[in-house]
């Protein structure tokens, strides 16, 4: 006897939402990503808490040592360009985001940040076209397409 599709969908809304926490420090927590492996787990812990208190220049240190041990490592590659670009080093955060998005070009956070970063750079087509990409990516919506949008919206109504 088969098993109504509603069930079978609400038992995997249940095991996804039980193992979510494991699949959060699995993936980087904001990415569909690369794994941080135990050797790697300190540092990118310790990126990610120098994310959160601003420490734009020990967050870099960290992150660096965990593409060090592991350069496919797309979400750290992310928070490098997302430090990188909140002390204004855009050229740096530019290479770092593509860095990310040749490992993996769905990467919602990087495509997210780098539109954020064409835009403060006055490169609104770009921003546009990491817009369209996310809307690609996130087929029901996602944080990522939803927060560059409305940063798209403020830039053009601030520049019309």
């Amino acid at each position: 006897m088969k098993k109504p599709a509603i069930l079978t969908v609400s038992c995997f809304l249940g095991l996804t939402l039980a193992l979510s926490p494991v699949y959060a420090l699995a993936m980087g927590g904001d990415s569909d990503s690369t794994a941080v492996t135990p050797a790697q787990a300190p540092e990118y812990a310790k990126g990610k808490k120098q994310i959160e208190q601003k420490d734009w220049t020990g967050a870099i240190s960290s992150f660096t040592d965990v593409v060090r041990k592991n350069p496919k490592h797309a979400d750290a590659f992310n928070y490098l360009g997302y430090a990188s670009r909140q002390m204004g080093e855009y050229e740096k955060a530019f290479a770092y985001y593509r860095e990310a998005l040749a490992i993996n070009p769905n990467h919602r956070g990087a495509n997210e940040y780098i539109g954020e970063a064409y835009l403060q750079t006055g490169n609104l087509a770009m921003a546009e076209k990491h817009l369209s990409r996310l809307d690609d990516i996130c087929t029901f919506g996602c944080a990522e397409y939803t927060m560059l949008k409305r940063a798209v919206a403020d830039y053009k109504a601030k520049n019309s």
